[in-house]
């Protein structure tokens, strides 16, 4: 297996739990969904479509607080969210980059 594809392995593993993280917590969930336009009902299948997986990782890292707690409670450093959103389909945001 190369190190890419288990890093993105790792990577969507992470998020996976990112998103049970804010599925159980009962301020988070609501505020997910505002922003990802979501319903409650939809967050399975969207989870199959590419980039869901980094907008649950944007989450976290969007506001310190989560982030900080959703580290604590997967016992990782909090940069390995942001390293672990690179690893993943759209969460490198290179492509938006204009020369």
């Amino acid at each position: 297996m190369q190190k890419n594809q288990k890093s993105q392995e790792y990577a969507e593993a992470l998020a996976v739990q990112a998103l049970g993280f804010v599925a159980s917590d009962a301020e988070l969930l609501p505020r997910f969904l505002a922003i990802s336009g979501i319903e409650a009902h939809q967050i399975r299948r969207a989870a199959q479509e590419p980039g869901f997986l980094a907008g649950v990782l944007n989450f976290i890292l969007a506001h310190e607080p989560t982030l900080l707690r959703f580290s604590q409670e997967a016992g990782i450093a909090p940069g390995e969210v942001g390293s672990a959103l690179r690893a993943l389909p759209l969460g490198n945001d290179d492509h938006e980059r204009s020369a």
